[in-house]
């Protein structure tokens, strides 16, 4: 058996040859690090990675850097911030220790947008510790964000899967622009008891920071253990415990169905996974051609097909048509249109603002009360919007020195009556009068739309599952737009995605939909990164060495 290409190598094809002892898993992490020093500060520096982990073995994972992992096993949690670098954190994230129970290794950190784009108005995947992120499919285009350096890992083979996060469009938005699949659960399905989440969009500096090989030990510990009691906390630095939830970015559907499988069900400190159905599908058993035959695919055309609402490229309306054509072919009925009818009012809403900006200040305080040690004395949101002021070359470089949403955050004043309205609010136009809505008004299975836009929204702001997979990307003759203000986009050969969405816990069909329009489309495969994005080291240069 030949080899896999790490390009394009899956988590079966690489566990595969572990088991045959084609390569170890020393191989194995060898070719990666390689793989990722060869891009990520030199050649088209791609900065995807923050940082690397010392001490591995296993099937290769990259987590976004908002992800909690134990200081002792060398690497930092910091959303991208030098106010964390070598804090001290209580415990693994729940989804660190089930990839770790399931026999993966974290290879290291990904690049984001500074505290999961909630700082300011600043580019998409722009971190003060990772710098700015680009995007693999085109010189310095953006790869949106804020999981920006999960997603461009994941799309050239920087490791063999990747995690990120989501608020409103962290998943969704870099999967989308770095040709990945993505899967954005139902918050409830995935612990979120130690994590940062990201909301917007970002560019490519994918790897923070990158640490020399040293001796791989035989196993791997992967819990920490604190004497005495510990009051729970978020697994994931926090931006909303409303919204916030943690997803795989892989090269395939089949990869994101493994990895959902391993990393979604019950953890004791997350109180919002009460709700999750019992037992957790196995998301592998969704993987067939045949299930679109005879489902009913919504399009909620009004606001999110228009281009003037959504500032999408008219070229993604087209390509979209592209793909609902291929759902017809693929047995499903395509209901076009099928309207949300709040689809106006979430427009128009800033409801989503009002519970972010105080759930932000109330959490991310919380979670600086949690550390056990935190050596730059940042205790609080207050400190920290201090703390970008005191140190300007690391923190507020030109161009990246907006912090206005830190202080709206800074501004609010806990959980008052406008904060439950518009969180009660938020509900209602996301799930009750929208996405719930729409299925039963249509009996729909599902809901379809290009990814780029307002199309995360609805979803965002009731809870509710994303898996996105490649649609297409754009012509040579695309006019190439400025991202600010290093990174560009549009620009010509930068993907785009398709997303499904469904109401709460409905991953096994969206997955199921999304992997019969991969396998028809083979999207992915058409088109490969620009030339110096494309790495030369495979596993035969470790295995021949």
């Amino acid at each position: 058996m030949p080899l896999p290409d790490l390009y394009e190598a899956s988590v079966i094809e690489l566990q595969a040859g572990l088991t045959l002892g084609q390569f170890t898993s020393v191989d194995l992490i060898k070719a990666y690090f390689t793989r990722i020093e060869e891009v990520n500060l030199q050649g088209p520096m791609l900065r995807a990675v923050i940082e690397t982990n010392p001490a591995l073995h296993g099937i290769p994972v990259l987590v976004k850097d908002n992800i909690v992992t134990v200081a002792f096993e060398g690497m930092n949690t910091t959303a991208g911030s030098y106010s964390l670098l070598k804090s001290v954190v209580l415990d693994d994230a729940g989804v660190v220790k089930r990839l770790c129970k399931a026999g993966a290794i974290i290879l290291g950190k990904a690049n984001l947008s500074e505290w999961a784009h909630f700082r300011g108005n600043i580019a998409s995947g722009w971190s003060g510790r990772g710098g700015q992120c680009t995007n693999a499919y085109y010189p310095n285009a953006d790869p949106c964000g804020s999981s920006a350096g999960s997603a461009v890992s994941a799309s050239i083979g920087l490791a063999a899967v990747t995690l990120g996060t989501e608020t409103d469009r962290s998943i969704t938005c870099p999967v989308n622009q770095n040709n990945v699949v993505g899967i954005k659960p139902t918050v409830g399905l995935t612990s979120c008891a130690g994590a940062l989440v990201s909301t917007l969009a970002e560019p490519l500096r994918l790897v923070f920071e990158a640490e020399p090989l040293i001796n791989f030990p035989a196993d791997r510990l992967c819990l920490f253990t604190v004497a005495g009691d510990a009051t729970p906390v978020r697994n994931i630095i926090p931006i909303s415990e409303h919204q916030d939830t943690v997803g795989p970015l892989t090269h395939s559907v089949i990869d994101a169905a493994i990895v959902l499988s391993v990393i979604a069900g019950p953890d004791p400190n997350d109180n919002f996974m009460l709700a999750q159905p019992t037992p957790i599908p196995d998301y592998i058993l969704a993987l067939s051609n045949t299930l679109l035959v005879g489902k009913r695919i919504g399009v909620p055309c009004a606001v999110f097909l228009n281009d003037s609402m959504t500032s999408n490229d008219p070229y993604v309306n087209k390509v979209f048509e592209q793909a609902l054509e291929t759902l017809k072919v693929l047995g499903a009925t395509v209901v076009d249109p099928a309207y949300l009818p709040s689809a106006y009012a979430i427009y128009k809403s800033n409801n989503e603002t009002i519970v972010l900006d105080a759930d932000f200040k109330i959490q991310l305080n919380a979670w600086f009360d949690s550390l056990i040690a935190n050596p730059s004395g940042v205790a609080s949101l207050e400190d920290l919007i201090m703390f970008d002021n005191n140190n300007p070359t690391l923190k507020e470089p030109m161009g990246y020195t907006d912090q206005s949403i830190l202080i709206e955050s800074q501004a609010t004043t806990g959980f008052n009556a406008s904060y439950y309205q518009s969180l009660a609010f938020d509900k209602e136009l996301g799930a009750t009068s929208g996405i719930d809505a729409a299925i039963e008004m249509y009996a729909l299975d599902a809901l379809v739309l290009p990814a780029p836009g307002y199309t995360t929204v609805s979803a965002a702001i009731a809870g509710y599952p994303i898996v996105t997979v490649p649609l297409g990307f754009y012509p040579e003759n695309v006019t190439i737009g400025s991202a600010r203000p290093e990174t560009v986009y549009p620009a010509p050969g930068i993907p785009i995605g398709l997303s499904f969405l469904g109401t709460a816990w409905s991953e096994y069909s969206l997955v199921s939909f999304a992997y019969a329009y991969e396998q028809k489309t083979q999207t992915r495969l058409q088109r490969k990164a620009y030339a110096a994005a494309i790495l030369t080291m495979q596993l035969a240069d470790v295995i021949e060495n």
